[in-house]
């Protein structure tokens, strides 16, 4: 009966190890697809920072996932308690390092609130400064969700720095401005009446609604995803250790 069990487990765990090492070859031959390839998307992606960058989380996420599914496999089927107690370690680690993440997450929520926000705004925004990261960011972010500020428009009247550089006297900056369709490219409604302040060529709500209100349903959704990876890992170890010791 304690045969069948373990024997049970071992392929359990060595279909369950397969799934992720498929899924670890196939995020690693689309990322080096993505750096290599020689039709010219490689340049579309470097073009922009942020596929880029995801490219290389692409990379190294399926490589951990390939090296992860490998050692789980070979350990299960060769019943081996070498490679066992590596496949152990290592999601213990990955467990620690997502359990501390989430921990600090916690503890510095506070950074994301509403007020953080403001003030930071209000301390820093230079307008229409493109060579500046933190107002050039705050003017993507405006533009990209048709908003204005952390709460409105009001905010730029209380920005010393942004009153300070802008010599025309505007009231809002450009990108608080409604566009047709509502983008980088799209056209300014109405560009005088908008830097005056007057709200039929103004975008009214402030980016924190906005952006809380688009990301809502994906937030709980990482969540519920974060628990199900955490669940899913600790079954994980638990698994590799009961066979581990069930190996003679």
């Amino acid at each position: 009966m304690e045969g069948d069990c373990l024997s049970c487990m071992k392929y359990l765990m060595f279909v369950f190890n397969f799934f992720i090492f498929l899924g670890g070859a196939c995020l690693l031959g689309i990322g080096i697809w993505v750096m290599v390839d020689p039709t010219g998307f490689r340049e579309i992606v470097a073009a922009n920072p942020l596929l880029f960058t995801g490219a290389y989380i692409l990379l190294a996420m399926g490589a951990l996932l390939f090296l992860l599914g490998f050692l789980g496999c070979c350990g299960a089927i060769r019943e081996n308690k070498c490679l066992l107690l590596f496949f152990f370690l290592f999601i213990l680690l990955i467990f620690l390092a997502e359990l501390s993440a989430a921990i600090l997450a916690f503890i510095f929520r506070e950074n994301l609130t509403r007020e953080f926000f403001t003030k930071e705004l209000t301390k820093h925004y230079q307008g229409s400064n493109e060579t500046d990261v933190f107002s050039a960011t705050w003017n993507s972010v405006m533009i990209t969700f048709g908003c204005c500020g952390v709460n409105g428009p009001e905010d730029f009247k209380a920005a010393p720095v942004y009153r300070l550089l802008n010599f025309n006297g505007d009231e809002v900056p450009e990108a608080c401005c409604r566009r047709e369709p509502q983008s980088r490219d799209g056209l300014l409604v109405n560009r005088e009446e908008c830097l005056l302040g007057r709200d039929r060529s103004l975008n009214k709500q402030g980016c924190y609604t906005v952006i809380l209100n688009s990301f809502e349903t994906y937030v709980y959704l990482a969540g519920a995803l974060a628990i199900g990876v955490l669940a899913i890992e600790l079954f994980a170890m638990i698994f590799a250790m009961c066979l581990f010791r069930g190996i003679q």
